[in-house]
């Protein structure tokens, strides 16, 4: 039901009592004046007979009053009585009410946390204006677009449902497009962020610039908190280079002061004014990708960004493509008309980028969804916690009703008394149910400062690039799941007061019966075994991977070893001052304190990136895509990467591979160059691959196997074999990797020191500077730091669930522990005659911990069964584990044994203690 018709049937209500009550008075008034009429008959004087008439009939007076009361404040009376009386309760009770609180507290706090995590991923709005009329524009087509440069920013989610989808478009596509002002009201792009080098504001820093239209800002409906935002005329080729600020970089790097306004910087060396600061809320437009300042598309060719070079042309694909419809136009229309017109550009213009039988065409997606970022990488790691915090959260509310059951047993009298004393069966049920929903608030209250906690240390643990701020949505959560918990937990309780059989109950002398095994409270204490073990062999699973991934070999050692990032090209190095410079900091590393070798690669090893090329190998009918990296001669040395065959590269291999790109890299110059174990099995099976050669490009065989050159490409002769390794990500295995020269461009710096290698980063910061005071140092840290980093979704699941596992442990044991004492005092007086009787200790002692053990079997042979068909699901995260795996299911299954026979344990040797003479005396 909405909020209108709650009010709406509230309203009624209260006309109807409104009714009620002028009818209840035209009642009362008439029979006053027919009472006093009468009076005045018998002789009574008329003010007399009203006084009489209104003294005796004020039953039907107080009647009114009761009924004005009942339609206005009666309720509230009530309802303060009733929480009144449940904080009596609960302080008699400080034992019980701290483990209910604190059950429901875990259980409420950990979703409450979780769900804040999901609203920052999958829920929040894009911050712009009307975001559900925002589109994004993808292109789809059976075939990747056969172009030279695509670059993608993670932005969209790629999919194969339907061929291949992508949302990366060509400069010429987006201008196309943006002049049908009959399709769309305004058309914007943008690319990146690009690193920049910054310097005038401080010390030289790198920095994350958006490049975009300059109608940007308009379009998707974003203000400046101070100054201006970009404009359409900042977007030409004379237009002065101008800079918008985010907000968070605004308040970090110029500490939020408006004399920023104005100010000029150089980025890549070149001057820009900062003219103004976005809204505080726009944080980003892509959930999950960060930026610190963004500049127009004109400003590109000055900023010499190396993927930012020839972009005017069909060639590069590399913008995103944001765009408001006409009025009066649907989606389905400007899908339509957008499609024909991509069509004409991607396979009639100069240079086509697809085939006819690709049928490519545009697709138009709402922004909300289509700019995913990084929530497929976080949707399986939301799902996972969501699970387990859920499965925490029925565990706790199983535990609380347990606990509330034995309570309602115990007061199986006092409610009697009242429903004898002419309480109605509903009032009992609700004061019953706001002892819950008490409960429940009392640990919701805590709950939150749990969850507040915990995003905190989610955030502290794990890089998470999202803006985590409780809004309405996660208040309401908290709320509702408050409310839900309270009645969830305390209806079977409440239910089962409310039934209760007078006669019986008023008659108890203290004497109780056994329950059966099969009893609500019991059944209670199975489910949270069952939950447990679920949770337990799922935290088992994630901790084993985590594990694994750790001692996984990846090729190379990784201890010891110091890496950092430079990027002489931001300011504007041509590529042969790039190798001296590359050499001379070699050489001031090498000579430091401590470090053994240096060398320096296009990549770190395990930093997430990937570099392949289009490759036609000697002795291959067709091309194929591998991957490359470029190295320095002591990278290997450096890396303990082992040489299986031939031999490693030299310092005229660089020589000659930079000669050959100033010469257009010609193909009779062959250039030297290693692949790893994995190419030669797959391109050389059962023969050496030394001395093979390789081409540069996408051509196909014209020879019948035999290698020629082609002019334009680049030639290799493979002079070495090295071992295979890791070097995107420990999951993939090694792939087939080409190893060359490095030349140009930017490149990590890898050193391998003898002791820790922390020591060395202010030693390494100032032989930077000696070589180039404007060169920063980017991402300096250890190669292990580097491989943690990459670990940090597996390490952050296996944490969670480690603790979740232990929380559902804990909880599990409590429940069963208070069944289990609950019972020993219900049967008190029969053990005490059994023990008068003649029974030994150990029998009693087995008699109480026969039933917590069943109840424990019962528990786990459920929880074995439903873990069977829940941790499949966990089959694309683990690593070299099977989600029924015996081992992890054997060693949950022991642990909560233990724990279960440590919980019986306790309130059997209390049984076995009782002196039969005061358990007969027990009332």
């Amino acid at each position: 039901m909405s909020l209108t018709s709650r009010v709406r049937t509230w309203w009624r209500a209260v006309r109807r009592g409104d009714e009620v009550h002028a009818q209840i008075d035209e009642e009362l008034r008439f029979h006053i004046e027919s009472y006093a009429e009468d009076l005045m008959r018998r002789g009574l004087a008329r003010e007399d007979a009203m006084r009489r008439a209104r003294a005796e009939l004020g039953s039907l007076a107080a009647a009114r009053e009761n009924s004005r009361q009942a339609w206005g404040t009666r309720w509230f009376d009530e309802l303060r009585g009733d929480l009144r009386y449940a904080v009596r309760l609960l302080a008699k009770s400080p034992g019980f009410a701290l483990i209910a609180i604190g059950s429901l507290a875990l259980g409420i706090g950990a979703n409450t946390a979780i769900f804040s995590l999901i609203d920052a991923v999958m829920l929040r709005s894009l911050p712009v204006r009307d975001p559900g009329r925002l589109m994004l524009l993808e292109w789809n087509a059976h075939h990747s677009p056969d172009v030279k440069e695509y670059s993608g920013f993670g932005d969209c989610e790629r999919s194969t449902r339907s061929g291949e989808t992508d949302c990366s478009l060509p400069l010429p596509v987006y201008e196309q497009l943006r002049s049908r002002t009959d399709i769309f009201s305004s058309l914007t792009a943008a690319a990146g962020p690009a690193k920049l080098d910054l310097s005038g504001n401080g010390a030289p820093s790198v920095v994350g610039g958006e490049i975009v239209a300059g109608n940007y800002f308009s379009t998707v409906g974003v203000e400046a908190a101070a100054g201006r935002v970009l404009a359409a005329s900042d977007d030409l080729p004379s237009a002065s280079p101008v800079a918008v600020l985010s907000y968070a970089y605004w308040q970090s790097a110029f500490g939020g002061k408006a004399s920023a306004i104005g100010r000029t910087i150089l980025l890549n060396q070149v001057p820009f004014t900062i003219i103004g600061v976005a809204d505080r809320r726009f944080t980003n437009l892509t959930p999950g990708k960060q930026q610190d300042l963004w500049l127009t598309i004109a400003m590109l060719p000055r900023l010499d960004i190396s993927w930012g070079r020839q972009t005017d042309n069909m060639a590069n694909w590399w913008l995103l493509v944001l765009g408001r419809l006409t009025p009066g136009i649907t989606a389905a229309q400007a899908q339509a008309a957008a499609s024909i017109a991509f069509r004409n550009e991607v396979l009639h213009g100069p240079k086509p980028a697809f085939h006819s039988a690709d049928e490519p065409r545009i697709l138009l997606e709402r922004a909300q969804e289509g700019l995913n970022g990084r929530r497929r990488l976080l949707k399986m790691l939301l799902t996972v916690l969501m699970s387990a915090v859920a499965l925490l959260l029925l565990i706790a509310c199983a535990n609380v009703a347990g606990l509330l059951l034995a309570r309602a047993t115990a007061r199986q009298r006092e409610i009697a008394a009242r429903l004898a004393l002419g309480a109605t069966r509903s009032r009992i049920l609700r004061q019953l149910l706001t002892e819950s929903v008490l409960l429940s608030s009392a640990g919701g209250l805590v709950g939150l400062g749990i969850a507040w906690w915990g995003v905190r240390a989610i955030v502290a643990l794990v890089r998470f690039p999202y803006v985590l701020a409780p809004d309405a949505r996660v208040l309401l959560f908290a709320l509702g799941i408050c409310l839900a918990t309270g009645i969830c937990f305390g209806l079977a309780p409440a239910l089962a007061c409310a039934r209760l059989e007078l006669t019986p109950a008023l008659r108890d002398n203290g004497v109780r019966r056994r329950t059966g095994r099969l009893a609500p409270g019991n059944l209670l204490v199975a489910a949270q075994v069952a939950l447990s073990v679920v949770v337990l062999i799922g935290a088992g699973l994630l901790l084993r991977t985590l594990n694994n991934l750790r001692s996984a070999n990846p090729g190379f050692e990784a201890r010891n070893v110091l890496t950092f990032e430079v990027n002489p090209t931001l300011l504007h190095y041509p590529n042969a001052k790039i190798l001296s410079l590359y050499r001379d900091l070699r050489d001031r590393l090498a000579s430091l304190p401590g470090v053994m070798s240096v060398s320096y690669s296009s990549e770190a090893m395990l930093d997430g990136s990937l570099w392949t090329n289009t490759v036609r190998v000697e002795g291959q009918p067709n091309s194929a895509e591998v991957a490359m990296f470029s190295v320095s001669p002591e990278f290997f040395r450096t890396m303990r990467i082992p040489l299986l065959a031939g031999r490693s590269l030299a310092t005229a291999d660089v020589e000659q591979a930079a000669r050959a790109a100033e010469k257009d890299h010609s193909p009779r110059s062959p250039i030297s160059v290693l692949v790893n174990r994995a190419f030669a099995r797959h391109y050389f099976p059962g023969q050496s691959a030394l001395g093979k050669r390789m081409s540069q490009g996408d051509h196909s065989d014209a020879s019948g196997g035999a290698f020629s050159s082609v002019p334009g490409n680049r030639d290799w002769i493979i002079v070495g074999v090295v071992g295979d390794t890791n070097s995107v990500s420990l999951r993939e295995p090694p792939r087939p990797m080409v190893y060359i020269p490095l030349t140009g461009d930017g490149a990590y710096f890898e050193l391998r020191t003898a002791a820790d290698p922390h020591t060395l980063v202010n030693a390494v910061r100032e032989a930077a500077l000696r070589v180039d005071n404007n060169l920063p140092l980017l991402s300096i840290q250890t190669q292990t730091a580097m491989i943690d980093e990459q670990l940090a979704q597996e390490r952050l699941m296996a944490r969670l669930s480690g603790f979740f596992g232990v929380v559902a442990l804990v909880l599990a044991s409590i429940g069963l522990y208070g069944l289990l004492s609950y019972a020993v005092s219900r049967r008190t007086r029969e053990i005490g005659i059994r023990m008068a009787l003649g029974a030994q200790r150990s029998k009693v002692l087995w008699l109480v911990a026969a039933d917590g053990l069943a109840l424990t079997g019962i528990g786990l042979l459920l929880g074995v069964a439903a873990s069977w068909g829940v941790t499949r699901f966990l089959g694309s995260i683990l690593y070299n584990v099977r989600p029924r795996d015996p081992l992890t299911l054997l060693g949950a299954v022991a642990l909560l044994g233990l724990v279960s026979l440590a919980a019986c344990s306790i309130p059997a040797r209390r049984a076995a203690g009782v002196e039969p003479m005061r358990a007969l005396r027990h009332e």
